[in-house]
């Protein structure tokens, strides 16, 4: 059982720090100029991504140990919905990405604002996800 109660603390993290961006630093950069939105956006979102997809592998793994140990489908059920966010991000938000990471910081264009507000409405998808991972570990750990 330490396997799914692994498994909920990480999603619970995952969720946690998505939901973070989509509240707090999200909106906060959206104060900035074009310019320095960018500044902040690009170095934050290669942390973010590296630290929120090893959550999400892990916590995947995790939940899938402790399915194979208890049987119970709500473990697989979570697993799946934190691994959703890796095809999530690749197909739906990899494009905005990749414009965003192209972007030159000295010269922002007029799409930077508009990809930057696109950007945080995907990320939501995101939150959701875990979100929705980490209720589902939590019922599956009531019993």
């Amino acid at each position: 059982m330490i396997a799914g109660q692994l498994a909920l603390v990480n999603a619970a993290i995952f969720a946690g720090a998505a939901f973070y961006v989509s509240v707090a630093e999200h909106p906060a950069r959206l104060y900035l100029d074009e310019r320095a939105m960018l500044v902040q956006w690009q170095p934050s979102y290669k942390r973010g991504a590296a630290m929120q997809a090893s959550l999400a592998l892990i916590g995947c793994v995790l939940g899938l140990i402790a399915w194979w140990q208890i049987g119970d489908w709500r473990w697989l059920a979570g697993a799946l919905l934190l691994l959703a966010g890796w095809p999530y991000t690749l197909i739906v938000i990899m494009p905005t990405n990749r414009k965003l990471l192209a972007s030159d910081v000295s010269h922002p264009n007029t799409e930077t604002r508009g990809l930057i507000e696109k950007w945080g409405n995907l990320h939501s998808g995101r939150t959701a996800l875990g979100i929705g991972a980490t209720l589902t570990f939590l019922w599956a750990s009531l019993g």
